[in-house]
């Protein structure tokens, strides 16, 4: 698989290394390792798409990690989490509004899903990566309560 979210990762690694960027090097070979670890437990190498859900996992654990040490009063280990996920999220498409997944919503109900697990089945995958799980169920749960 040439040119894959990996190779570009491991690019981007070796990059850094030269340029002796150590937060970026840190971020990446630590992303890298995430996504070795993923495919030892899945039995297969990952996917574009399966990278994508590993790297969206680890700027999700930088940011709640952030969140956390902001309310102990260590704005500066914040600041340095949530730069790390600003390297990571470069790496994922762009972030969806909660307009666009408001829209999807409306086509997947009036596609015939009636309830919200069939909903969030088909939505999931269009948003995996790009909108938070939660902020998701909630729009569902807002559309189909309004039928």
């Amino acid at each position: 698989m040439k040119n894959s979210l990996k190779d570009k990762l491991r690019s981007d690694l070796d990059d850094a290394r030269r340029g002796r960027d150590r937060e970026r090097t840190l971020v990446l070979s630590t992303a890298l390792a995430d996504v070795r670890n993923r495919e030892i437990e899945a039995k297969a190498l990952l996917d574009d798409e399966g990278v994508r859900g590993v790297l969206a996992r680890a700027v999700k654990q930088r940011l709640d990690a952030a969140k956390q040490m902001r309310g102990g009063g260590r704005p500066e280990l914040a600041e340095r989490e949530e730069a790390q996920a600003r390297i990571l999220r470069a790496y994922l498409p762009a972030e969806l509004s909660a307009g666009e997944v408001r829209g999807m919503v409306r086509e997947i109900v009036a596609a015939g899903a009636g309830d919200i697990g069939a909903a969030m089945s088909a939505l999931m995958p269009r948003i995996r990566g790009r909108f938070e799980g939660r902020a998701a169920s909630a729009i569902v749960r807002e559309e189909l309560g309004g039928r």
